[in-house]
């Protein structure tokens, strides 16, 4: 299953990258009748396995790439002004995707090179294919994984202990990377806070020191926090480290 998604990923990148070449239209043919033989029925289950695998397709995706830990930061960055839906959710998924395939492309690009484009040659068998397509995606989620998330999941499966990456299932490795993940952005996300609670504090005092306590401090805070975000740049600074936390 894991495989099919990573598929329809690679070949939508390749799609993309093919600038020159004529638009593919797929010839799609439905016929609805009774099977004959053994074989017809086992191609409409997967037909039927494949539509129904497809609608699950985007959610796998997002949680096997870096778009979890983006847009999470970019949460707590809005709860941390306090701008309540400035950006609004629309604005932060498509940013967080666009990010996603950034950071994702040359992943994509080595499953595409090693594993989808030799097997439309007929260079290697679909197994290989599959194989080689997954590589680049494991060594992704190897590196942003803590060995303790996945040591959880290993001891949680009763399964042996692995002696190399290659030996770790994949869906032992995708819980794993999630929360390894959420860990990451949460860490990212206190640091986020820390600036403009202190910035809260300083107003709150203020205003509690003038006697001014029916006034609200976020009212006030609102516009220094906005004030110091554009002052030091602040989307600039918070995209760089956002990327350079995968490097």
């Amino acid at each position: 299953m894991i495989r099919f998604f990573l598929i329809c990923a690679t070949v939508l990148f390749a799609l993309m990258n093919c600038a020159d070449a004529a638009p593919i239209i797929p010839n799609v043919n439905v016929e609805v009748g009774t099977a004959e033989n053994p074989q017809q029925v086992t191609s409409t289950l997967q037909v039927i396995a494949v539509l129904t695998l497809a609608t699950l397709a985007p959610g796998i995706l997002m949680m096997t790439t870096s778009f979890v830990r983006i847009v999470v930061i970019i949460s707590f960055l809005r709860n941390a002004l306090a701008t309540q839906n400035v950006p609004p959710n629309q604005v932060i998924i498509s940013l967080a995707l666009f990010l996603t395939f950034y950071i994702m492309a040359p992943y994509w690009s080595q499953a595409n090179d090693n594993g989808l484009q030799p097997y439309l040659a007929g260079q290697i068998s679909q197994e290989e294919a599959l194989t080689n397509v997954l590589e680049p995606m494991r060594e992704f989620m190897f590196r942003q994984t803590r060995e303790a998330d996945l040591a959880l999941f290993v001891n949680l499966a009763d399964a042996p202990r692995p002696e190399s990456q290659e030996e770790v299932s994949t869906f032992v490795l995708i819980p794993a990377f999630i929360i390894s993940e959420l860990k990451t952005a949460f860490q990212i996300g206190f640091m986020i806070y820390v600036p403009f609670i202190v910035i809260d504090m300083i107003v709150a005092t203020t205003l509690m020191s003038m006697g001014m306590m029916m006034l609200p401090p976020v009212m006030i805070s609102l516009p220094f926090k906005i004030l110091l975000f554009v002052m030091i740049d602040g989307w600039h600074l918070l995209i760089q480290s956002i990327i350079v936390s995968f490097r």
